[in-house]
């Protein structure tokens, strides 16, 4: 959420952010409502002032004095209620309009309606030249008794999986592994609840815009998460953080759940995008400071890209155009593997950086060094999300007599094991 004083001062640059982002929320109205709430404020302010002077002075009167202040007390208690009978359904709609309000993006991000405007800015390593025919994913993975797509249909419907002997146990070793790494550079690992209320959801900016996506526990008032950073972030939910603990670094680990409402027909075989998936996300939580804030981005950048350079994946970093960015973000990056069934670039990471958009809505605040209440900044990207980092893996590591090799990386969790080969029954 942006302060509403930042609104009011910067009413171009938030209705550019609201068109360049292609969202549709007015600004205007926003403001009208803003001046009716302050001038309602104002009278209640007025009105609550004078019934207090008035009410703290008739102890010292006596007869009708008295009794004609406790009736003017009366009738300014009745103005009062009056007043915040009308402000209640004011002050509502300008909570949900702030809500609404997209966070204007840094200068340097492109403008564009979707991912078909991203800016490539690097490439990394060489894409493979076979000298056989190559598979995708699902004859590899059907072939080698990888996974099952009919028998998930079958219980959970369309977009579902089941992995199955070396592809469980390579996402495990992938997850293990990412999660090492991670520790080392001093992120604390954490499983995370994956059923969240709604404060949580809008405290990350989730909701209202997106709650199609989410799949409701309604019994309950719950929610499922597509990505265990609504977790982390609200972990800190209402607190007030100390500066010397900042910056603070995570590594959620968690299954994830999204509807994928509005991509009916789009990348529906595979692995791809499916309802339900593993995922550590990288979070940190850091000082109001926007040189800060681009460092640790970039290093949140870097630590996936040494994930995919570990991994001997080839990969190209994108910048993210407005329109295919999200309404918090300010700057944003993916990550896209090269999927040689698909024959492009696919996205595998997303790093972004928010300001203070998710701690306002979360109300996380720190204490400067000039005793100063400030809310922290925030960031996150995807450290590895299965199965559909399996699909770069199982395409690029395939060999002519079927088998598949196993990153070099991940052969010490793996048992060991440098290939996926067909299972002998006994």
């Amino acid at each position: 959420m942006l302060d509403i004083k930042f609104i009011r001062d910067n009413v171009d640059l938030v209705k550019k952010a609201t068109k360049d982002k292609l969202f549709n929320v007015d600004i205007d109205k926003l403001l009208l409502i803003d001046n009716d709430l302050k001038a309602l404020t104002k009278q209640l302010d007025d009105l609550k002032e004078e019934r207090n002077k008035i009410s703290s002075s008739i102890p010292s009167l006596s007869g009708d004095e008295k009794n004609l202040k406790i009736m003017y007390v009366k009738e300014l208690k009745v103005k009062i209620a009056d007043l915040e009978s009308s402000y209640q359904p004011l002050k509502e709609d300008f909570d949900n309009l702030m809500l609404m309000v997209p966070n204007p993006t840094l200068p340097e991000v492109p403008v564009g309606k979707n991912e078909e405007d991203n800016v490539e800015i690097r490439t990394w390593g060489e894409i493979r030249k076979f000298d056989f025919t190559p598979k995708d994913h699902v004859e590899l993975g059907l072939e080698l008794d990888l996974m099952d797509f009919a028998h998930a249909a079958k219980i959970a419907g369309a977009r579902t999986y089941y992995l199955k002997n070396d592809a469980m146990l390579l996402e495990m070793a992938i997850c293990r592994y990412v999660l090492d790494k991670l520790d080392k550079k001093g992120f604390t690992p954490m499983s995370v609840p994956v059923m969240v209320k709604d404060i949580a959801m809008k405290g990350t900016g989730y909701f209202p815009l997106g709650k199609e996506q989410a799949y409701e526990i309604t019994e309950d008032g719950l929610y499922l998460v597509g990505t265990s950073e609504v977790s982390l972030v609200s972990y800190h939910n209402g607190e007030l953080l100390n500066k010397n603990d900042l910056p603070i670094m995570y590594a959620g680990y968690s299954n994830c759940f999204r509807r994928e409402a509005g991509t009916y027909g789009k990348d529906t075989k595979g692995l791809y995008r499916v309802h339900q998936f593993t995922k550590i996300e990288q979070v940190i939580i850091c000082e109001a400071d926007s040189d800060v804030q681009y460092k640790l981005h970039d290093f949140l950048l870097n630590n996936a890209e040494e994930i995919m350079q570990e991994l001997k994946l080839p990969y190209r970093v994108v910048e993210v155009c407005t329109g295919d960015i999200g309404i918090g973000q300010i700057r944003k990056h993916d990550i896209e593997a090269w999927m040689p069934s698909r024959k492009s670039y696919s996205e595998t990471h997303s790093c972004s950086s928010f300001n203070d958009f998710q701690s306002r809505r979360s109300n996380i605040r720190y204490k400067d060094d000039d005793s100063n209440t400030k809310y922290v900044y925030t960031l996150n990207n995807t450290a590895v999300a299965s199965p559909r980092i399996l699909i770069p893996i199982l395409e690029n590591y395939q060999n002519s007599d079927g088998t598949i090799t196993i990153p070099e990386v991940l052969v010490p969790y793996m048992g060991g094991k440098t290939k996926i080969e067909p299972r002998i029954r006994s």
